[in-house]
């Protein structure tokens, strides 16, 4: 009997130790995604190589200062863009924008923290839910299971970047990581951000 359970005992570790070495595996199997830099006015974003940067329409070029095509997800049909935008008189703050990127979602969920880059002081909107689009922009159809990464980063003596996409949360998922790196952030070291009003 005692053997038995010695026996169990060590096919269950060497299964427990199979799949760690699997998972291993697995992980070094994974490509790592080129990066390049894009130097947007005073920041510079490193994005994976398969992020396309595309010419920003004419009648969005006071709003916008660059944007990138995202990589879809499997089976999402929505192209998803990250849109950066730095309004040289300020652009209303983090507080403001936040509400406004409320304004976007019914049923919404929302994710609040602040952290800190190489390249300022940022604050970080994750936010999910139906994406009816902006006050000056409503969606024809409102988007279910959507899901927006937002920015507001402080560049000293430089001015306020923001940075955002927002689109199906299968694309959103695959592209945070990435979005994140892209501009310093470290999700580990952040605290929780309550705005004032």
């Amino acid at each position: 009997m005692r053997i038995h359970k010695i026996a169990t005992a060590f096919i269950a570790l060497a299964i427990l130790l199979s799949c760690f070495v699997n998972s291993n595996a697995e992980d070094k199997e994974k490509p790592k995604q080129k990066l390049r830099e894009e130097k947007i006015r005073d920041i510079t974003l490193k994005v994976p190589e398969s992020w396309k940067r595309v010419e920003v329409p004419n009648r969005l070029k006071n709003l916008r200062a660059a944007q990138f095509e995202v990589p879809k997800a499997e089976g999402d049909k929505e192209t998803v863009h990250l849109i950066i935008s730095n309004f040289r008189g300020g652009g209303g703050g983090v507080d403001p924008n936040i509400k406004r990127w409320r304004g976007e979602f019914q049923d919404l969920k929302i994710k609040l923290t602040r952290g800190k880059s190489k390249q300022g002081e940022y604050v970080f909107a994750d936010l999910s839910g139906t994406h009816v689009g902006s006050s000056f922009r409503r969606r024809p159809k409102p988007l279910e299971d959507a899901r927006m990464l937002g920015v507001v980063l402080a560049v000293e003596k430089k001015g306020i970047y923001f940075l955002k996409m927002t689109g199906p949360k299968k694309t959103i998922k695959q592209a945070e990581k990435a979005f994140r790196a892209s501009f310093g952030a470290n999700a580990k070291k952040e605290k929780e951000y309550k705005p004032e009003n």
